[in-house]
């Protein structure tokens, strides 16, 4: 893995730090959860924000949608190794509330240049919250699984184009025992996206 995206991924670490980017949430919060996997990736997870487990590991998808996230992984013939995990809002909001749009907001320069670092050909979308970042308009339940070109304007001001496939959150999988293969086939897509690419 590339020593030089790892230390440029801990510099983001540090300036939100330094920024005390939402501070009545860093607060609250055991850790700052920025991201976990290979700064090489060829293909990038964002969900929404750390739970409770991901704040008390600091680390992120580790409680059980994060064992899921590994089964679809798994089906799709990958590994958390190849791949490199993260959320838009890095802290875990109280009581694992949804990250409020001012949260998102404040968190999107960092995830753009965590983005910027690293370059994957893939962004995959985990929930609505983290869609609708890429796809404004877009319904998950029409949207699922399918791979769409987007640009998206940087903090820098300037457009980047991105191929966004956007997924289920593992989460709804837990609830909803009929979207566990919806997801699994989901993951198939990401992977012929990808190849494609």
């Amino acid at each position: 893995m590339s020593k030089a995206k790892q230390n440029k991924l801990e510099d983001v670490s540090a300036a939100i730090l330094a920024n005390h980017v939402c501070p009545e949430l860093a607060a609250q919060a055991m850790n700052l959860v920025m991201g976990d996997g290979n700064a090489d990736a060829d293909i990038v997870f964002i969900g929404e924000a750390p739970g409770k487990n991901e704040d008390e590991q600091g680390l992120p998808f580790v409680g059980a949608s994060g064992k899921f996230l590994n089964d679809m992984l798994a089906s799709a013939g990958l590994e958390r190794s190849d791949v490199y995990i993260t959320n838009i809002v890095k802290y875990r909001p109280p009581n694992n509330r949804d990250p409020s749009p001012q949260e998102k907001q404040a968190f999107w320069p960092y995830l753009a240049e965590q983005l910027e670092i690293i370059q994957p050909k893939v962004i995959v979308t985990l929930g609505r919250h983290s869609m609708e970042f890429f796809l404004p308009s877009a319904r998950i339940s029409e949207q699922h699984g399918q791979a769409v070109r987007v640009t998206i304007q940087h903090p820098d001001g300037k457009g980047r184009e991105w191929l966004v496939v956007p997924l289920y959150h593992p989460a709804a999988a837990l609830y909803n025992g009929s979207l566990r293969q919806t997801l699994i086939d989901d993951s198939m897509q990401v992977v012929s996206a990808l190849n494609k690419y």
